[in-house]
């Protein structure tokens, strides 16, 4: 019995979305090893890592262009021969500069994957009558957990990155031949009357503030849990990750979860559920720093950004003002943003007073998040 072909388009936009996550995936979980194989101390590898943020940053007005030029399916496309064919490069890098040009054109082929597979994800949630983009996202975060696991492997059996990267590239091209001729051939609202470059409308820019709002609050998370374990929880080395892997579990199930509940309370009373869940999980590991209630308030937090910035994306591909990859583009910008800005402003704060302060501060954008959902009309 052949499959319907919104099912169709559905399975196709998941696996690039996987292949999406494992390739950023495979490449953490060698970073330590790439250090050591390049002699590189902690200053000079934030300065490598720096390159990736700025390869991404470039390619966001670029890629929000090339995807309302050309369609998102054949920017998908060359996105991701880019994306997984620069993985092995990073691995048998010899030199710094080397690393350092590559990691940020890993960077630019990876937004170019992240604005047009979202875009794509936008046109196959068309075809269904309730929401999907978060289950999208949850793929992302499914490959996320396996390229961690073949990593471990990979390591335990000391296989070079260079060539456990050349296994993840060839994956990915099993992936393109496969589902490449798949994919949703045209985008929602493709109107060539829309302009390609225009200024966001108040709609937009709200949704780019929630975005920001929430990314602020993941970054805190990916770079900051684990250190507040450490010197503020304190439960004893072998739990200081516990934190982080709850935040990363509940986000990863929130995300499958995400599209049901949204689609029963609607966008607005979700983005006000996830805002609280956020501010509320941060305050509790905050004014409780024991290793039961910060793992619980951790929970909440995953819980609350899981589906965030998948709404995001959804409302902002249904603009009427301007294509859905331009949108996103816009939107995205902004989010990342926050991404960027919130790991160091942590570090300013913690500095200035303490870790517990600056959690505390960032509690207060997981609240802005559910005040601008009250603002808004229900999408």
């Amino acid at each position: 019995m052949a499959l319907p072909k919104c099912r169709i388009h559905r399975i196709a936009v998941s696996f690039f979305f996987f292949l999406a996550g494992i390739c950023f995936a495979s490449w953490a979980s060698r970073i330590p090893a790439i250090q050591a194989k390049l002699n590189l101390n902690n200053a000079a590898l934030g300065a490598v890592l720096f390159c990736l943020p700025v390869g991404l940053l470039t390619s966001l007005p670029v890629a929000g262009y090339l995807v309302a030029r050309f369609g998102s399916r054949l920017i998908v496309i060359l996105a991701a021969v880019l994306y997984a064919s620069t993985l092995p490069m990073l691995g048998f890098a010899h030199s710094t500069t080397q690393l350092m040009i590559t990691l940020f054109i890993f960077g630019f082929g990876g937004n170019l994957m992240n604005i047009s597979i979202n875009t794509q994800a936008v046109g196959a949630e068309s075809y269904y009558k309730k929401p999907i983009m978060a289950s999208f996202h949850g793929i992302w975060s499914l490959a996320g957990f396996t390229g961690a696991a073949v990593g471990t492997f990979m390591v335990r059996f000391s296989i070079l990155p260079g060539y456990h990267y050349l296994c993840i590239s060839a994956f990915a091209l099993v992936i393109l031949l496969v589902f490449s001729r798949l994919l949703v051939p045209q985008d929602r609202n493709q109107d060539e009357k829309l302009p390609i470059f225009a200024r966001p409308d108040r709609a937009i820019l709200n949704l780019g503030l929630i975005a920001f709002c929430s990314m602020i609050c993941e970054g805190a998370m990916f770079d900051w849990s684990g250190i507040y374990f450490e010197h503020v929880v304190r439960p004893g080395k072998a739990w200081i990750t516990v934190g982080y892997t709850a935040f990363m579990c509940s986000m990863a199930t929130g995300r499958f979860v995400g599209d049901w509940v949204a689609s029963r309370l609607g966008m607005k009373s979700m983005l006000q559920l996830s805002g609280t869940l956020t501010a509320g999980g941060l305050l509790l590991a905050v004014c409780f720093p024991n290793i039961i209630t910060a793992t619980l308030g951790f929970l909440l937090v995953g819980a609350g950004v899981s589906s965030v910035v998948p709404m995001i994306y959804s409302a902002a591909g249904r603009s009427k003002n301007m294509s859905p990859g331009v949108a996103i583009a816009a939107v995205s910008t902004i989010g990342y943003l926050g991404f960027l800005i919130g790991p160091p402003f942590i570090g300013f704060i913690a500095q200035a007073s303490s870790l517990r302060v600056s959690l505390a501060l960032i509690a207060v954008m997981g609240a802005m998040i559910a005040l601008i959902a009250g603002r808004m009309r229900e999408n």
